[in-house]
């Protein structure tokens, strides 16, 4: 499992970023989802991570 939190908000970001947090299930700064570790999970961190902070729980 991740746990996933968004810190940067989504203001003035391409489209493409916002419709992946919004796919993982971040619509606001400082909500925290947690996710299967999958490797789609995996691609759309590695697209928006800049924006996001990653914890691995187990």
């Amino acid at each position: 499992m991740l746990q996933i939190t968004l810190v940067k908000s989504m203001i003035g970001r391409p489209e493409k970023h916002r419709k992946v947090l919004r796919g993982m299930g971040l619509g606001r700064r400082g909500k925290t989802v947690q996710l299967q570790d999958t490797p789609n999970i995996r691609g759309m961190i590695r697209k928006v991570s800049h924006l996001i902070e990653i914890k691995e729980k187990k």
